[in-house]
């Protein structure tokens, strides 16, 4: 089974994610998810001793696979309830050490929260985006936001740089978390993709409740977190219109999260002369306020 490091690497890549270069048999591997940076730790695999199956997955998607090497005859009973033995074993291993690196990256948060200073309104960022900082702080120089989970727990933080490039804590946990962006009234509670955007919108409309999703594969759960807390609110889903991408996933994934949540869906509604590149109600205002996007 020499060729089993080459088949199991070739079956992850096969599922979107790109594996270590290097995989030890029988040990448990974290490397980046899909579409994340180095650093990031939400994809895992094994490849068990034996060489003859394996499991991988990406705790950022949800996806979990069990893979079993090529093999001219059938496997036994025995082999198969030992490798989904294996594979149980493994996904509790990988779900433990991954809920202590989240663990660890919320006390880091805290401890940077705690010690960051309020962003000054002349932040490059927010004058590009004409919003005022709405609670965001300062951290070596970029903007510091909070990340959230619906129990009011910090998770992660966000920083955006002056230049406008946007990173999460390593290892902070996302899915279903948010930024808190404005208000505090919960019968009326509007989700967004980004802060930028969440700042335009509370800022149009102070008395509802302003969460933005990070991103817009976050939207959803966010969504159906949002419905599940607050039964009773007007839930609106203020989506980007990524209209020169393929598949428009902004407003794709705007109109899942609606649909899920029950909740009332609002795109960007573009003037005939609008750039095309624009894309979400911050693009909007700041070109209609001449300050171009």
């Amino acid at each position: 089974m020499n060729d089993a490091p080459s088949q199991f690497r070739e079956a992850i890549r096969d599922a979107g994610l790109e594996p270590p270069e290097i995989i030890e048999q029988g040990k448990l591997h974290h490397f980046p998810g899909a579409g994340k940076r180095n650093g990031n730790t939400a994809g895992w695999c094994r490849l068990f001793d034996d060489g003859l199956g394996g499991c991988f997955g990406d705790w950022s998607s949800g996806l979990s696979e069990t893979w079993q090497a090529n093999r001219d005859r059938p496997h036994a009973r025995a082999e198969r309830v030992a490798l989904a033995r294996r594979v149980a074993a493994t996904q509790h291993q990988a779900e433990v050490e991954h809920g202590a690196r989240q663990a660890a990256a919320a006390n880091r948060a805290a401890t940077i929260w705690r010690t960051a200073k309020p962003a000054p309104g002349d932040h490059p960022y927010l004058v590009r985006k004409r919003i005022q900082p709405h609670g965001a702080r300062i951290h070596k120089g970029a903007l510091t936001l909070p990340v959230t989970d619906f129990s009011g727990q910090l998770t992660s933080l966000q920083f955006i740089s002056a230049a406008g490039d946007k990173r999460l804590l390593w290892d902070g946990r996302k899915q279903g978390c948010y930024i808190h962006v404005a208000g505090y009234s919960t019968s009326r509670v509007i989700l967004c993709e980004g802060w930028a955007t969440g700042c335009t919108l509370a800022e149009d409309e102070p008395a509802s409740l302003m969460l933005a999703a990070i991103d817009a594969g976050n939207l959803k759960p966010v969504a159906v977190a949002a419905r599940h807390r607050w039964p009773a609110a007007e839930v609106v889903i203020a989506g980007d219109d990524d209209r020169l991408t393929t598949g428009n996933p902004g407003a794709t994934r705007a109109g899942d999260a609606a649909r899920a949540s029950k909740a009332l869906l609002a795109l960007p509604q573009w003037p005939e002369d609008a750039p095309e590149h624009l894309t979400d109600f911050n693009d909007l205002a700041v070109w209609l306020a001449g300050g171009g996007a």
